[in-house]
């Protein structure tokens, strides 16, 4: 791993899930990690719940935009985290992989989501623990 090392969330259609891990290890680690976030099948919008459910801890991703997973994205991050679409991730020697079971926030009101964030804070913490020195 790099001095700043590279994390790069992957979900089906980083409109959800990988948007608000982003958003939290963006607003938790600042500038001492570079932070990317994909999908599989993108969507045209990020989900607006997710959204939502963010603005109450602060962070704002309402201007992030879906973008399309590539395979220079996963050649680029030293920590790469699926959430549900592990099967579409290239795989290259020398990474650090995670598949994260997490639910899927689409379709859900916010008292479904909330739960869901909470639990991706408490792995990018953990995540942040493991990859950044103390």
């Amino acid at each position: 791993m790099t001095d700043k090392p590279a994390v790069l969330f992957v979900c089906v259609h980083n409109a959800g899930r990988s948007q608000m891990a982003a958003g939290y290890l963006s607003a938790l680690a600042g500038d001492r990690v570079d932070v990317f976030s994909a999908g599989s099948e993108p969507k045209d919008e990020i989900n607006p719940v997710a959204i939502e459910a963010m603005a109450e801890e602060g962070i704002d991703i309402a201007g992030n935009v879906p973008k399309i997973l590539t395979v220079d994205a996963v050649k680029q991050a030293d920590v790469v985290i699926t959430m549900g679409c592990g099967d579409a991730c290239p795989i290259f020697p020398g990474k650090r992989y995670e598949d994260w079971q997490l639910d899927d926030p689409a379709g859900q009101g916010i008292e479904s989501v909330r739960p869901i964030r909470d639990d991706i804070k408490r792995r990018i913490d953990q995540l942040l623990s493991e990859i950044l020195p103390a």
